[in-house]
């Protein structure tokens, strides 16, 4: 049955592809919050603080499925991971041996996972407004209405009816850039989001 799946995934492909050109930045994130259910891929990052000075960049693998399962996994240059299972969510830092554990909602109600992972209606936490499309991106710039959010706005690049590109800016001035790639409209097993901690790690539970 393994090929139907492929047969389903490379359907939505080109009904996604097909509507692209009609369709401006926020129409491609609303349909791909609708349509896509679940997605793996990797990611790079990079850092710029308020002086544009750029921190090491990072670069690991992504996944999530719909309603609030994903997981962040930075590879390299060090390791360090934020999964959520739909109820909890986790953030294992392995060089502090530390673990954070808190609520999915409270987590990430109005950060930029919810814009992508989320299920939500977006125009009730975030304002989407379309921006000119630039570096062969159609862009669009989400900013939150809640002031305690944490981040001022995440503008989100679409290729193909696909997010590209992430540039966000947080309350301090530093900008993260975010690029996507391989992403593969797959179904991911839910086994990807259980998350044990290890023996021994520093467990801080937050409400």
């Amino acid at each position: 049955m393994k090929w139907l799946a492929k047969v389903g995934v490379l359907a939505l492909s080109l009904t996604l592809s097909s509507v692209v050109y009609a369709q401006s930045a926020t129409q491609q994130l609303q349909r791909f919050v609708q349509d896509v259910s679940s997605a793996a891929g990797q990611f790079s990052q990079t850092t710029l603080d308020t002086q544009g000075q750029a921190r090491p960049a990072q670069t690991g693998e992504f996944a999530f499925k719909r309603p609030g399962k994903f997981k962040w996994s930075v590879l390299k240059p060090y390791e360090q991971l934020v999964v959520s299972d739909g109820s909890q969510l986790y953030q294992y830092d392995p060089d502090l041996n530390q673990l954070t554990q808190r609520g999915v909602d409270q987590a990430i109600g109005t950060s930029p996972a919810a814009i992508l992972f989320g299920s939500g209606q977006l125009d009730e936490s975030f304002d989407l407004v379309d921006q000119p499309d630039a570096d062969g991106l159609t862009w669009l710039r989400a900013t939150p209405k809640s002031s305690d959010a944490g981040f001022s706005y995440v503008d989100i690049g679409f290729k193909d009816a696909l997010p590209a590109k992430l540039v966000l800016l947080d309350g301090f001035g530093q900008k993260t850039i975010i690029e996507l790639q391989q992403l593969s409209l797959t179904d991911v097993s839910d086994a990807v989001f259980s998350f044990t901690a290890p023996e021994g790690v520093d467990v801080v539970r937050l409400p």
